[in-house]
């Protein structure tokens, strides 16, 4: 599995206006049905379920949250960069810029987590950050991420 299998490209974003995490969901929620025709109000209502268990900001700037959607066929994720980086309850108490966000099915079992996996290392490898913070255009940012997998998975 690649990031190609699971981001479109147009599921890459630079977002200016979110303030809070509530607001990026619905960022998230209005994106997800754009790309996915997923219903924004169940994703921003799965987003939130799952954030109520725990925080999805893993430190070092980044964000993964996700959620299991009846109304999801497949594993799919959304990638942001914030211009304005934003608490997110992270674990290093440090504010998130770089978010990816992944859906899966409600009964995916093991590929939601290959896919939660591969998104991690992706997200944990320092140069690809870097990459993706000095970078604005979504089209640079979406071949940044994808190259970046393609690499680790070879």
């Amino acid at each position: 599995m690649q990031l190609s299998d699971i981001l479109v490209a147009d599921g890459v974003k630079l977002l200016g206006g979110s303030t809070s995490k509530k607001r990026l969901f619905h960022d998230l929620g209005d994106l997800a049905e754009q790309c996915y025709k997923l219903p924004d109000a169940a994703v921003v209502e799965a987003l939130l379920e799952r954030e109520a268990l725990g925080p999805t900001g893993v430190g070092q700037g980044i964000a993964l949250p996700h959620a299991r959607l009846s109304q999801v066929t497949k594993v799919c994720g959304l990638f942001v960069r914030l211009e304005k980086p934003m608490d997110f309850d992270a674990v290093d108490r440090q504010p998130v810029d770089l978010v990816f966000a992944l859906f899966a099915p409600a009964n995916a079992g093991v590929e939601h987590l290959k896919a939660l996996a591969l998104v991690s290392r992706t997200m944990r490898d320092a140069s690809t950050c870097a990459k993706l913070r000095a970078n604005s255009n979504p089209t640079t940012l979406y071949t940044i991420l994808t190259e970046s997998s393609a690499t680790q998975a070879a």
